[in-house]
């Protein structure tokens, strides 16, 4: 092959990498208006529809939006020939991160349920369908041994299980369960407040890394965010929207943790606590929050007892189709029973003809099955798959 033919290849090979996805880029540039939040975010794309049409609105129409006042009219108007979108989408490529819009197959399946979701997600690591199968843990960054060591081990038990830990990558607590999920073999999602480019706390650098290996470090913020106040509790919704329910441990009264129980309540997913002292202030806002109708949990036993069954199946990294959370506890003779069993009515002798072990190992299966209340029996000899 020629020296020519060689460079025509790489400027053709350089032609395709420098041709950006314009819904993407265009959505990044929303991203990057400064004064832009969440609630603002969700008020234009509710009233035009999408973010090409909001750059295509005159300084009128985008004051006609609640809560846009001229100011932000204006800086909207000027982002429309800033090339800051196309920079921050190359950067993304160059780094290795991903960036998940919304409406796309890659953005996850739970956060398209909450109303003030993320536009864009920025994604170090990858995120996977079985993470729809998700926990939040969080809590107090300055916690005592006893929540160290309760956020640990909930996080390690989860993980083993099969259940992807989320958590906001903090000081404490956070830190203390996404360890636990390491620890544990399972994946982990850490929600940043900051940019991808900035780990916050610093010392969590490698942490960072560890968590992007086994699952993904997600935000909302651009590359370059440093860490201010009022980004943290905004991140508290994506925690609660990518998990079927958070668990509290150690906040007292004045937590962000309980901006993330809040958010849960808002969302519909499951609130639960782990109860700490009466005495203990660490503790009183898990405490408030039982007295106030949070689940109480001793172990991870509880929390798939709370889950309840998941409104569509997701599968797991063994391809297995989960219906409730519950199932992840059933051992493989337990599973492959619980499998010949449908949701409508079957005979007995039907399952027993289909499996592949002794018909009184497969009574004595669907019998701890109909204890664990995942099957239920019928008149006449007829089991059906219980979804309760």
């Amino acid at each position: 092959m020629s020296d020519f033919q060689n460079d025509s290849e790489q400027d053709s090979d350089s032609e395709k990498s420098s041709e950006l996805d314009s819904e993407l880029v265009t959505a990044i540039r929303l991203n990057l208006v400064p004064g832009i939040g969440p609630r603002h975010q969700r008020s234009l794309l509710d009233y035009f529809g999408d973010p090409e049409s909001i750059f295509a609105a005159s300084l009128t129409e985008l004051e006609r939006v609640s809560g846009v006042g001229p100011k932000l009219a204006r800086l909207i108007h000027a982002a429309r020939t800033s090339d800051n979108a196309d920079t921050e989408v190359r950067t993304c490529q160059q780094s290795g991160y991903r960036l998940l819009r919304m409406s796309t197959d890659e953005y996850p399946e739970n956060l398209t349920e909450v109303c003030d979701a993320p536009l864009i997600l920025y994604c170090r690591g990858q995120l996977k369908p079985q993470d729809n199968l998700a926990v939040g843990i969080v809590g107090s960054r300055r916690c005592t041994l006893y929540g160290t060591q309760q956020a640990e081990k909930f996080g390690r038990a989860l993980a083993m299980a099969g259940i992807t830990v989320v958590s906001g990558l903090a000081r404490g607590i956070d830190a203390a369960a996404h360890r636990g999920a390491l620890a544990g073999g399972g994946r982990t999602i850490a929600v940043s407040a900051t940019g991808l480019n900035h780990v916050y706390p610093p010392e969590h650098v490698e942490l960072a890394e560890q968590v992007s290996q086994n699952g993904a470090v997600v935000c909302e913020s651009r590359l370059d965010q440093q860490p201010t106040s009022g980004i943290f509790p905004q991140r508290n919704r994506i925690i609660s929207g990518l998990s079927l329910g958070v668990i509290i441990i150690e906040a007292n009264r004045k937590s962000g943790a309980l901006h993330t129980a809040r958010h849960a309540m808002e969302q519909g997913r499951e609130v639960m606590a782990i109860p700490g002292r009466i005495d203990s202030f660490a503790s009183d806002g898990c405490n408030d929050l039982i007295r106030d109708g949070a689940t109480l949990i001793r172990n991870v036993d509880d929390v798939i007892e709370a889950l309840g069954p998941l409104v569509e199946p997701v599968q797991t990294e063994e391809q297995q189709e989960v219906r409730s959370p519950r199932e992840l506890t059933l051992s493989t003779q337990q599973r492959e029973i619980l499998d010949l069993v449908t949701s409508e009515p079957q005979h007995l002798d039907e399952i027993i003809r289909a499996a592949e072990i002794g018909s009184s190992r497969v009574l004595a299966t669907l019998t701890v099955l109909e204890m664990k209340r995942m099957v239920k029996r019928l008149p006449g000899g007829f089991l059906v798959r219980a979804f309760n």
